[in-house]
């Protein structure tokens, strides 16, 4: 007997239409193992990484900076902030989920195509992360932790050579693991285990307890904005608060070499020592949205709500509480303590209880800036390999590979870095890099809102007041991104 013809799928089970790129070809989704806790701790980790990365210069620099400052009674600012990344996170995944493409493969099927928005986000993750603010930060904590001092201005050749060997660090560390997500990974859980554990112990040591329920309350209820108001420095806590701006995008990058959903057929980003040969597709894979493949897409979205909601929702909010519950308790009220003085106020506090507790908070510190100048970087490179890779016709003809990319532009942005160095203080690129990432959320907000409109299938597209929740993101960044360039604009004017 002949065979009988497949069944056609109703035409709402795929996208109706593939935008400026090419169309996906169609698949089985892969299933995940059966939802549980040994499985939940083997196949989260992109929420690992990006608390590791965003666990960083918002929560020693500036949410200590704000607080100290106006109180932390304007931290409902911090809490809000969160929560609509998450949202922002979860629905930059959603399409990954599907397609196996990083979010930003689905915002260059927009129009005006592939090769724009590919060069607009490089230039975006250039602005943003393409200053080594926090490695300079971090050299800064490093030398002052062993000195004994902060160091000074006749310490800026130490300061330079100690960031510089930092920057080389940092390509060490991603050269090797199997898969560049994989080294992330396994840094990110070794940090996030360390940086918590001195930052609990420390808080349950000095603070008392009245004042942890005082400092809680203030992530929960709003005073108003005070009078006057550094635009620049709250524009930095709202976005830095989680991940900023390029980090909520790369996490679909992160979640595609780990293997989520249709990620798990279109390969990942070998590591340059130890990865193989791991082919990387241009394009990527879609299932019909039905039967049997609804049933794991839901399981799917269980995992990801829990690496996102319980892993790196969670770990930001108790990173920036842990270091605004130890500033307010130590530094007096309304001092302005930007960049590292409040670190070096706070080591110089409890080095008067144990000497030693000089050099393990600020290497606490030093840890906290580098594994975030570590994450940021891998950001950037990704996000310009990525879009590189995925704007070009000729992606995977053999004439060039995925890992060719992503390491020429990790070097290209690792001498920049060496000289940026050089051009100015570590906190003012760090508000400048904090600043932008508000301005990668107001934009890419609403992109990612058409991408899931228009490229997935109703049965797997987010709920509206999901969708709502995107758009109030974009309009939360807006706000404070326009009052902050407004001021800079003002300071350059003048």
């Amino acid at each position: 007997m002949p065979e009988e013809p497949a069944p056609v799928p109703p035409p709402e089970a795929l996208p109706r239409r593939p935008g400026l790129l090419p169309a996906w070809s169609v698949d089985e989704l892969p299933a995940p193992p059966p939802f549980g806790p040994r499985n939940l701790f083997k196949v989260i980790g992109p929420g690992a990484i990006m608390a590791a990365t965003s666990i960083g210069g918002g929560e020693w620099l500036v949410g200590p900076a704000v607080a100290v400052k106006y109180s932390s009674d304007i931290f409902l600012i911090a809490t809000v902030a969160i929560a609509l990344q998450v949202v922002f996170n979860l629905e930059a995944i959603r399409y990954t989920l599907y397609t196996g493409e990083p979010i930003y493969g689905g915002i260059m099927r927009l129009w005006p195509g592939p090769r724009f928005w590919a060069a607009f986000y490089s230039g975006l993750g250039f602005f943003q992360l393409g200053w080594p603010a926090l490695a300079g930060s971090a050299a800064a904590t490093l030398l002052g932790a062993w000195m004994g001092r902060m160091p000074g201005p006749a310490d800026q050749a130490s300061l330079v050579a100690v960031a510089t060997a930092l920057i080389a660090a940092v390509v060490l560390i991603l050269s090797f693991g199997g898969t560049v997500e994989r080294m992330l990974e396994y840094f990110a859980w070794t940090m996030l285990a360390v940086v918590l554990t001195f930052l609990v112990a420390v808080n349950v040591a000095v603070v008392p307890f009245g004042h942890w329920w005082s400092t809680f309350g203030g992530f929960f209820r709003f005073s108003g904005l005070p009078h006057p108001i550094d635009w620049t420095l709250i524009g930095a806590l709202a976005a830095t608060a989680g991940s900023g701006g390029m980090g909520n995008l790369t996490v679909s990058n992160w979640v595609r070499d780990k293997g989520f959903g249709m990620g798990a057929l279109v390969g990942a980003i070998p590591s340059a020592v130890g990865g193989h040969a791991v082919p990387l597709s241009r394009v990527g894979r879609v299932f019909v949205a039905e039967g049997a493949n609804l049933v794991r897409w839901r399981e799917w979205l269980r995992y990801v709500h829990a690496d996102q909601v319980w892993v790196w929702g969670l770990f930001c909010f108790v990173g920036m509480f842990l270091n605004v519950n130890l500033a307010t308790a130590l530094i007096p009220a309304g001092t302005d303590m930007q960049g590292l003085a409040a670190g070096a106020y706070q080591a110089e506090h409890l080095r008067r209880i144990w000497p030693a507790l000089w050099f393990l908070t600020l290497f606490n510190g030093f840890w906290i800036l580098f594994k975030t100048q570590l994450g940021n970087t891998d950001v950037l490179v990704r996000t310009v390999a990525d879009a590189a890779w995925m704007a070009s016709p000729h992606a995977g003809e053999g004439r060039y590979s995925i890992r060719t990319v992503y390491y020429a532009v990790l070097v290209v942005v690792s001498l920049w870095a060496v000289v940026a160095l050089r051009l100015a203080t570590p906190f003012q690129l760090f508000k400048v890099l904090a600043n932008m990432a508000g301005v990668v959320l107001a934009i890419a907000g609403v992109q990612v809102f058409l991408v899931n409109r228009r490229f997935l299938p109703r049965a797997v597209r987010p709920s509206a007041w999901r969708e709502g929740a995107l758009l109030l993101c974009s309009a939360f960044y807006a706000f404070f991104a326009w009052f902050a360039l407004r001021d800079v604009v003002r300071v350059l004017w003048r």
